[in-house]
């Protein structure tokens, strides 16, 4: 084990770490848990995707479609930096590969993007940093993205897996540092039981929602979640995130923004969690969890 707690999440652009996850960790943070944020590509496929920076006076107001790009991505490390300020990160790191882009795109391609990268490879650097920073928990994205099949989150999910195993093997990368075994393994994901209690409000507070039909007729994985993190407190950390990836997020966007912070936590104050795997007893038949770290603090020193 190790003589702190530790807890890291693992990303694939700048910006997943304030939609996903947020609040969670912003609280762990505050409770003296070390948090580390890996990112895995720096977000160079992202659109501007604000268009209040198009007006006169604001940053890209009459630029070309290169400019406008060049400069987003030129953007992307600083509202990274800015956003894991608000949360709290203790640590930020950055894996090295290049955003993807969608699917079936052409940025798939690039030789430098993580789609394309050995998986070993991959693997073995974010190996390296578990091995640095001891992580008792790690965060990363589900087995089911069918929703949202995105390259770049698939790997994730695939390197985290994997890397979860290997930082404890000996035999896997012995110039990586000494093996270290995180315990737990968590998936994140957004709940019907969210969705639906979000349109609900926002239905009631403005008459509109951003959740489509085709949102809301998507099947759940409510059954699989374990563990529920209570972040009524926390959730300006969602909110400033996402302020400060001000090229990738509107702030007029409803999606993000149709409900306070006050509104969001009196209608869904919780974050959901699914235990993959772990190492410190077994995985709740239910969603009864309310820690993290349940059944990990006790083996810590201090």
């Amino acid at each position: 084990m190790a003589d702190r707690l530790t807890l890291l999440t693992v990303h694939a652009h700048p910006d997943d770490e304030a939609s996903k996850g947020a609040p969670t960790l912003a609280k762990y943070h505050a409770e003296g848990v070390h948090t580390v944020l890996v990112c895995c590509t720096g977000g160079e496929e992202g659109d501007l995707q604000n268009p209040t920076l198009r007006e006169e006076g604001r940053p890209f107001y009459g630029l070309t479609p290169e400019q406008e790009r060049e400069l987003v991505v030129s953007m992307r490390e600083s509202e990274l930096a800015a956003s894991a300020a608000v949360i709290g990160f203790d640590e930020v790191e950055m894996l090295g590969y290049r955003d993807s882009g969608m699917a079936d795109s052409e940025a798939n391609d690039h030789p430098d993007c993580f789609h394309q990268a050995d998986l070993d490879e991959a693997v073995g650097r974010l190996v390296a940093i578990i091995r640095r920073t001891h992580p008792q928990v790690i965060i990363t994205y589900g087995d089911d993205q069918s929703g949202y099949p995105h390259p770049d989150h698939l790997r994730v999910h695939d390197i985290s897996v994997l890397a979860f195993d290997r930082a404890g093997d000996p035999d896997w990368y012995p110039d990586l540092g000494e093996p270290f075994q995180p315990v737990k393994l968590y998936y994140s994901t957004w709940t019907k039981e969210r969705i639906l209690a979000v349109h609900e409000a926002m239905l009631a507070a403005t008459g509109e929602s951003p959740f489509s039909d085709e949102w809301l007729a998507r099947p759940g994985q409510d059954h699989r979640v374990t563990t529920k993190i209570d972040c009524t407190d926390y959730q300006w950390a969602r909110t400033g995130a996402l302020q400060a990836h001000a090229t990738q997020v509107d702030p007029t966007a409803g999606w993000w923004f149709g409900l306070d912070d006050e509104q969001l936590a009196d209608v869904y104050p919780w974050e959901d969690w699914i235990l993959a795997r772990s190492l410190v007893g077994p995985i709740p038949a239910d969603d009864s969890e309310r820690d993290l770290f349940a059944r990990v603090r006790e083996t810590v020193s201090s």
